[in-house]
């Protein structure tokens, strides 16, 4: 299996006051394509960070980072931004849908953004809305659907540039148990087929049992559970 992702000793410190507070001290991880993972740490532990850093949100002290093999400490900023667009994913426990746009729309317009005609944009997205049992909402503005949907439709989004890796914080933490069951099924079963990397934070223990494998931060670094 091809790696999508990896992180190679990555050290991140932030400043509290004037003491520095470590939160990742030489992490490594690493992905491989269709691959499924669950990260499962107590808050503050640096899931967040960790996310954060193999999205390009931010860049490590020390260590790299490399997307599709890709080094990204050796990018410019222009170069980051375009992987960061093109060959990563990333889902939220809040939708953040645009409001003012369709599920249909809010699917096409990150394609828009890497390039892709509308005409091309648009049967991608009706045919991400499919896969995940919404073709009939796809005219319907975020506000007339349900929590639920939303979601569905914001992991539709993240797979619509059909990324390398695909990130998700606490993708169903905001939804009840039969319809987060529901949306996570979707989403692996997607990952598995677009041949995506996925890192899935999560507090469910039920949801992490269904990934690959579970892993874990301890002391600032990644640990295999």
């Amino acid at each position: 299996m091809s790696e999508r992702l990896e992180l190679r000793g990555v050290r991140r410190t932030y400043r509290s006051g004037d003491s520095p507070l470590p939160v990742l001290r030489g992490a490594d991880l690493k992905l491989a394509a269709g691959e499924i993972v669950a990260l499962v740490a107590p808050s503050g532990a640096g899931k967040s960070t960790l996310l954060h850093l193999a999205g390009l949100l931010e860049q490590p002290d020390g260590g790299k980072v490399l997307v599709g093999g890709r080094d990204a400490g050796a990018l410019s900023d222009a170069e980051r931004t375009a992987i960061r667009r093109d060959s990563i994913g990333f889902v939220y426990q809040f939708h953040h849908l645009l409001g003012e746009f369709t599920a249909l729309e809010n699917i096409v317009l990150p394609q828009m953004i890497a390039g892709t005609r509308r005409r091309d944009a648009e049967a991608r997205a009706r045919r991400l809305l499919g896969a995940f049992g919404l073709a009939a909402r796809a005219a319907h503005l975020p506000g007339r659907l349900s929590g639920g949907e939303q979601q569905r439709v914001a992991i539709a989004r993240a797979l619509a540039n059909a990324p390398l890796v695909l990130l998700a914080d606490e993708p169903t933490g905001n939804l009840d148990v039969e319809t987060a069951r529901l949306v996570f099924d979707e989403l692996l079963s997607s990952v598995r087929t677009h041949g995506a990397a996925a890192l899935i934070a999560t507090h469910n223990p039920d949801l992490a049992a269904r990934m690959d494998r579970t892993v874990t931060l301890r002391d600032g670094r990644v640990v295999d559970l």
